[in-house]
Parts: C-alpha cells; sequence; structure tokens
C-alpha cells in the first residue's frame, strides 16, 4: 500500500540522468533524489484517474470487450493525454487516464466512456467503480 492509502502500486521506477541540458526543465533536477528531468512539454500532463474495475462473475470477456472499445472514444477527447485499459487478473480491470489539467479530467469524466461505463455497471460490475483522482509527479510520453 502506498503511503497515502490510496493503491497497492509497489514498484515505482524512477529514471536517472546526470547531466541538464539546455532544452530541458533543469528545476525539476535534485541529486540527492535522483528523479528525473523531462523535457518542458512533459511537464505539462499533471492529473490522471486511476479506476479499478470488479466484473461480475462471468462478465470479464464482456468488460474486457468493452474497455478495448472505449479506445476511439479516449481518442476522440482532445483534453486526454493518456488512456489505458488495463486487466489486473481474471477479473479485475482498470483504467489510467492522464490530463494536462483539471478541465480535461472533468470533461472526461463527463464523457460517453464514463456515461457508457455507468450505463452498462449493474450488467457489468460487481461493485461500483473505485475512481480515484491522482496528481502525477513525472511521465513519459510519446513525443
Amino acid at each position: 500500500m502506498e503511503f497515502h492509502g490510496n493503491n497497492d502500486i509497489n514498484v515505482v521506477i524512477i529514471a536517472y540522468r546526470e547531466v541538464c541540458h539546455e532544452d530541458l526543465d533543469c528545476s525539476l533536477f535534485d541529486p540527492f533524489t535522483h528523479f528525473s528531468i523531462y523535457p518542458k512539454e512533459y511537464s505539462m500532463t499533471k492529473l490522471a484517474l486511476f479506476v479499478r474495475l470488479e466484473a461480475k462473475p462471468g462478465q470479464e470477456a464482456a468488460l474486457a470487450d468493452f474497455l478495448a472499445s472505449a479506445l476511439p472514444l479516449a481518442n476522440a477527447e482532445s483534453g486526454t493525454t493518456a488512456w489505458f485499459a488495463l486487466k489486473f487478473g481474471p477479473s479485475t480491470f482498470g483504467v489510467f487516464d492522464a490530463f494536462a489539467d483539471e478541465a480535461g479530467r472533468q470533461a472526461h469524466l463527463n464523457g460517453q466512456i464514463a456515461a457508457a461505463l455507468m450505463a452498462n455497471a449493474a450488467t457489468l460490475l460487481s461493485s461500483p467503480p473505485n475512481i480515484e483522482k491522482v496528481e502525477l509527479l513525472a511521465a513519459k510520453l510519446p513525443a
């Protein structure tokens, strides 16, 4: 469990870079903690959602298909920087998505994916989705 008690992620890998180049935001460099430094454009993704979903018995494949089918909707959301559908185990799934700002996160929460999930929750899920709003400390995203 993470020290805030919010999740059970137990491995975090942080890349280290010794040289601060002029095209990087060097204010993020701390030689004592060895945190990564990223180009300035990557520091714009600050917020995320982590959603854990538990499928009803017999609905595991349907939930997996539902999540996979949401990708085109996520791609159409201009405020969503990154979107991942996840499978943790036989019946445990999740979604991780990232946003540059709170407006993008709220647009996603009020968007088509969330509406479709809630409309199908009684059929697909054994319990309500566990939705956590999180802050990103660092990110590596495609250029």
